[in-house]
């Protein structure tokens, strides 16, 4: 833009100024050529009063006459003026302007040179204006081609960083980040293509979460039959033996599955969801085993929504390994209880009490009834209780175990909001 600017402004400013020095040069030749005419045709008093207007519109008027006499401006007799005696009209620069000459003749038959001298200034008068004018309206091409060549680069650029902006959101683990598919036709091309990929991929991380989740409800109930099997065999070594297997095995699984949760949870960027639901439906998934042990099952839950930082998946895990350690470590026919309510400061709390044995000979190792993990009051790993502290820990709360109503064990979530 500048450049077609410049090849256009420089030629019509040097065309301007010599379009003024042409004028200026005109009017002195059209008036000196008038004023020659009256010279051999009109008398000295018509001259004189010519030369007078002219003079007093601003025309440098002189004429020489063959005596040696003037009339009008003062000026020398140079040799431009001795050559146009000779006959010959010509134009002579001098300092401070341009003199033309016409040769005349008076009545009398003698030479008779007539002067108009055009000065700089007539010459370049109106000349600046018109270059300021010129440079104005160059300026002002010039914003509006950059205004339009903005909004031209906008409509591409700004779409490219959206795109850049979605995919590294997607990077961090938002999968619900969508580009609008606007710009041109191959920009809004490589939207559709981006939005097709992230609902893809937030559809495959769905099914994965799904399928952990579906693997860990499908194995942790046969585990527990197992385990209540085990323990109610005759050889009591045989009965170690198979409960420290079944251990290992949960173990194994649990670790599997809190893995692939938090692989699957750090790029779904999961950050809470509704206590009330969770706990709901993982009581009422182990309310059937429940009722195959003849225990009976109180519940207390608020309605919800009730939400707490903690995913889904996680709280879930969390519930089971508790609700899992009651019946891995009370006998068939202890009931139990599951109160969920919300906290006034935010957040929620979890309780699972028990009416079993109790963990009393082993709270004296818990500091301030706060499990570590490997403590357990029933000879087992304590993962469970582990898993669950973590749960609690990383809403940003706590796990206690005290004893219970029941006259058992309570263990209770404090989940934060």
């Amino acid at each position: 833009m500048s450049l077609v600017l410049v090849a256009f402004l420089v030629p019509l400013a040097l065309l301007v100024r010599t379009v003024a020095v042409d004028r200026a040069v005109q009017e002195a030749t059209t008036r000196a050529q008038s004023i020659s005419t009256l010279v051999a045709t009109a008398g000295l008093e018509e001259v004189r009063l010519n030369v007078d207007l002219a003079i007093a519109s601003g025309q440098a008027i002189t004429v020489f006459w063959s005596d040696g006499s003037t009339l009008g401006t003062a000026a020398p007799r140079s040799a431009s003026v001795a050559l146009a005696a000779t006959g010959q009209s010509l134009t002579a620069e001098i300092p401070g302007g341009r003199e033309i000459l016409f040769p005349a003749s008076d009545p009398g038959g003698g030479s008779v040179v007539i002067r108009a001298l055009v000065a700089d200034e007539e010459m370049q008068r109106g000349v600046v204006r018109a270059w300021l004018i010129l440079a104005a309206l160059g300026l002002a091409l010039l914003t509006v081609g950059l205004f339009v060549a903005d909004r031209l680069a906008g409509a591409i650029v700004g779409p490219m960083l959206q795109l850049s902006g979605v995919s590294h959101r997607l990077g961090a683990g938002d999968l619900e980040a969508r580009t609008a598919e606007n710009g041109p036709p191959e920009v809004r091309e490589v939207g559709r293509a981006l939005n097709s990929l992230a609902e893809r991929i937030r559809v495959l991380l769905a099914e994965e979460r799904e399928t952990v989740a579906d693997f860990s409800h499908r194995l942790r109930t046969p585990l527990t039959a197992l385990r209540l099997d085990a323990e109610q065999l005759d050889d009591p070594d045989d009965a170690v033996r198979i409960c420290g297997s079944v251990d290992a095995l949960e173990r194994a699984l649990t670790q599997v599955i809190q893995e692939a949760r938090a692989r699957a949870d750090e790029a779904t960027g999961t950050s809470g969801c509704d206590a009330a639901a969770v706990v709901r439906d993982r009581v009422d998934f182990w309310q059937v085993l429940a009722e195959d042990t003849n225990r009976s099952v109180a519940t207390r839950l608020d309605p919800g929504p009730l939400e707490v930082r903690v995913g889904a998946a996680d709280l879930a895990a969390c519930v089971d390994a508790v609700l899992g350690n009651v019946f891995a470590h009370t006998p068939d026919g202890t009931d139990f209880a599951v109160e969920l309510e919300r906290v006034p400061s935010g957040g929620a709390r979890l309780a699972v009490a028990d009416a079993g044995p109790g963990l009393a000979p082993t709270l004296a190792v818990l500091a301030g009834g706060r499990p570590r993990r490997g403590d357990s009051g029933g000879g087992s790993t304590g993962l469970g209780l582990d898993i669950a502290r973590r749960t609690a820990t990383t809403s940003g709360g706590e796990l206690l175990v005290e004893p219970s109503p029941l006259g058992g064990t309570q263990v209770v979530l404090l989940l934060g909001a």
